[in-house]
């Protein structure tokens, strides 16, 4: 069905009015809405939890709706109904995104694992929640399972989802389908066919679209890329998931990822042709699609659009991302993405102009964007990161993102702003950049996530967006914001930074002004009637809802279908939600909020050893050179465990200033790419307790000039 562009760059300013048209009804704020409306269930409490639960060393705060000026007792009561812990609530008052005057609980110091919890305030009780260390297992492994539900080109299997959601390929050429193998461009784009089977649906519909996949699957493989340097990445690892590939050597969260990485390359403009190496901006069918409407079932022709520079950086940053990351498994294909990104930059380079146009809407979504140089930037950061090579160095430093103060926007990142993902990449992949750039990059990273748990504090339900910032997507901005946190943390070793993070999950899981999960299969009340083509029951009984894990696009103030005009008109911001099919401007799924909602979950789910934050590796390396000659050297390793808790296995990086290369080592594996080095422990010498040090040795070449590394890294985090 015809909709709007995806979510905005810059929102639209919210009216006086709107921010203010609220009721308050027996200490619930309800928004008035059209005669009839049935927006979202209503809340059944007045007290909003995480309707999933806490982890136990975690934060543990709820918003209580409330007109009472004065702050009010709470009990926390087990499942036999025992008081266990209780408290004072602290008033808020009036929270203009919600229209609600609330307090807050917090029962943070209460640390013991059981089910069946309730936070009883003034007569209310909460819907019961679990605190425990395994809280978000399961929604890691739902919420990255989305994607293998998505897959274009592939049967859907029973035996990994389930009879309710197996399907045939679709898109393959399989009547009624025109199919993906041989796809034609639009009347004046060109005049050949492409192969661009595979791939993700993007979203409720059967478009696949470069920028929201490149983005997407960016973030599926750094959730690998930032587990992996916090000792974690055998939880995505091969055989954890459920994928068809699972079993082949590769983690299977990297299978996933590959399956549109796959489809991305097929985009890119063949040798030969015009605009060779560029990427077409998407495909999908000439026109929207009824629904229901099974992918194998789709009868409409397919069109490939012209290419975009968007697009084609997009291509560029996840293929060079790729390279780096597979490489450990498959070293063939990590040269097929290198390749790849090297031949997009060079293109884009050449057409750095050419911009999707937004009335290209018909049939899918126009994803204009008109500002690329933070795709540039972007894309040069993961090439950089990747091979080390001055030309893209020169490409960081030369564009205006890399020290801008709006790299990191208030209303996070996205398929249109990736300056940001330039910035997290150079913060935590070992790279050349000198010591006084990195700390600045680095820097930009916190205090972003200052800014978000600014914003947290000042809004009574915790939410890092602004109070303007509710648009199409709004939750997959929530959810950017909270990878924005945890990485900051892991710079730092803050548990501020982890608890933000966390709290914006508590946000997706029902402590918002609607006390709905908006992750579907979690939570007492949670979103089930999301706006797709096949999870469809609202339409058809017959067919199933959205699977477990699946994430509502959650609140638009700006009321961008016929469903939520007709139901939300004078919603507060954050109540502008309905959970409708019909709704697909507040409840629809898309690839680009499952995938920090899948990187989240897999944050979240990692043990920490107490205090919230996962134990930091307090460092001091000591690099010594032994012997140098007219074209090699050797040298001695040491790191000191300066902290106060052993460290138990560990990776050192670095990046050679002079552009050395490693050619053996000693006591240490170790692996170089491009001028980054990466030492992991020897198994015998994993545990570093308190004080103590593991030395290890390297040998290798240089050109005339050895200068000493002067930055590390043990397990991500910065060594003094």
């Amino acid at each position: 069905m015809p909709r709007t562009t995806k979510p905005l760059r810059r929102p639209l300013r919210l009216s006086t009015a709107l921010l203010a048209g609220t009721l308050l009804l027996g200490g619930l704020t309800t928004a008035p809405a059209a005669a009839g409306a049935t927006a979202s269930p209503a809340a059944t409490t007045a007290v909003r939890v995480n309707q999933v639960g806490y982890l136990p060393d975690g934060p543990k705060r709820a918003t209580v709706v409330t007109t009472a000026p004065g702050a009010l007792a709470w009990q926390l009561r087990n499942a036999s109904g025992t008081v266990v812990a209780s408290g004072s609530t602290v008033p808020y008052g009036a929270d203009a995104p919600s229209g609600q005057s609330v307090q807050v609980a917090d029962f943070s110091s209460y640390r013991s694992a059981g089910a069946g919890y309730v936070l009883a305030v003034d007569g209310s009780g909460s819907v019961p929640f679990d605190i425990r260390a395994d809280l978000y297992d399961t929604l890691r492994s739902d919420a990255m399972a989305f994607f293998h539900h998505q897959r274009s080109g592939i049967s859907v299997d029973a035996s990994l989802v389930g009879a309710a959601y197996a399907r045939p390929a679709g898109h393959l050429g399989v009547a009624p389908n025109k199919g993906d193998t041989s796809v034609p461009c639009q009347a004046t784009v060109c005049d050949y066919t492409q192969d661009v089977r595979g791939g993700w649906y993007d979203a409720g519909d059967h478009g696949k679209y470069v920028v929201n996949g490149g983005l997407s699957a960016w973030l599926l493989v750094n959730s690998f890329e930032r587990a992996e340097r916090a000792g974690k990445g055998a939880a995505l690892g091969d055989s954890t998931l459920r994928v068809p590939e699972r079993g082949n050597g590769t983690p299977d969260v990297l299978d996933e990822a590959r399956w549109e990485l796959d489809f991305l390359m097929r985009m890119q403009v063949p040798e030969g042709k015009p605009y060779a190496g560029m990427a077409f901006h998407k495909v999908h069918d000439a026109a929207w699609t009824g629904m229901p409407m099974r992918p194998e079932q789709d009868a409409q022709p397919r069109e490939l659009h012209r290419p975009s520079t968007a697009a084609t950086l997009n291509l560029a940053a996840a293929a060079a991302q790729c390279a780096r990351v597979f490489r450990p498994y498959d070293s063939a294909y990590a040269d097929r993405c290198l390749s790849a990104a090297r031949r997009a930059w060079a293109a884009a380079q050449t057409h750095p102009a050419l911009y999707a146009p937004a009335s290209d809407s018909t049939g899918g979504g126009a994803y204009e964007d008109n500002r690329v140089t933070d795709e540039f930037y972007w894309a040069a950061a993961e090439l950089y990161a990747t091979t080390g090579e001055s030309a893209y160095r020169d490409a960081v430093t030369a564009s205006p993102w890399h020290t801008s103060a709006e790299a990191f926007s208030p209303y996070g990142f996205g398929w249109a702003d990736t300056a940001a993902l330039g910035r997290l990449v150079l913060a935590t992949v070992p790279n050349g950049l000198p010591a006084t750039d990195l700390a600045r990059v680095r820097a930009s990273v916190t205090a972003a996530a200052d800014a978000h748990l600014s914003r947290m504090g000042a809004q009574g339900y915790a939410v890092p967006v602004p109070a303007d910032g509710y648009f199409w997507g709004s939750n997959g901005e929530v959810a950017d914001d909270a990878v924005v946190m945890a990485v900051a943390g892991e710079l730092t070793g803050d548990g501020r930074y982890r608890a933000g993070a966390l709290e914006a999950l508590d946000y997706l899981l029902g402590r918002n002004a609607l006390g709905l999960s908006y992750v579907t299969g979690y939570g007492e009340t949670s979103s089930q009637n999301q706006h797709h083509r096949f999870w469809a029951h609202q339409l058809d009984p017959s067919l199933p809802h959205p699977p477990a894990g699946s994430l509502a696009g959650g609140p638009d103030s700006a009321l961008q279908d016929p469903v939520a005009q007709e139901k939300l008109t004078g919603c507060a911001p954050a109540a502008c939600y309905v959970d409708d099919i019909g709704s697909y401007s507040t409840n629809e799924v898309a690839v680009n909020w499952n995938a920090p909602l899948a990187w989240l979950a897999g944050y979240a789910a990692e043990r920490t050893s107490g205090g919230g934050e996962p134990p930091t590796s307090a460092c001091a390396v000591t690099y010594t050179v032994n012997s140098l000659w007219s074209t090699g050297f050797t040298a001695t390793v040491t790191v000191r465990n300066t902290g106060s808790t052993p460290v138990d296995g560990w990776q050192l990086t670095w990046p050679y200033p002079g552009g050395q290369r490693v050619t053996s080592a000693w006591n240490a594996t170790v692996t170089q790419n491009g001028t980054a080095v990466s030492a992991r422990d020897a198994d015998w010498n994993r545990t570093i307790a308190p004080g103590a040090t593991a030395s290890f040795g390297v040998q290798g070449t240089h050109s005339g000039s050895n200068p000493s590394p002067a930055a590390f890294a043990l397990n991500g985090n910065a060594c003094v």
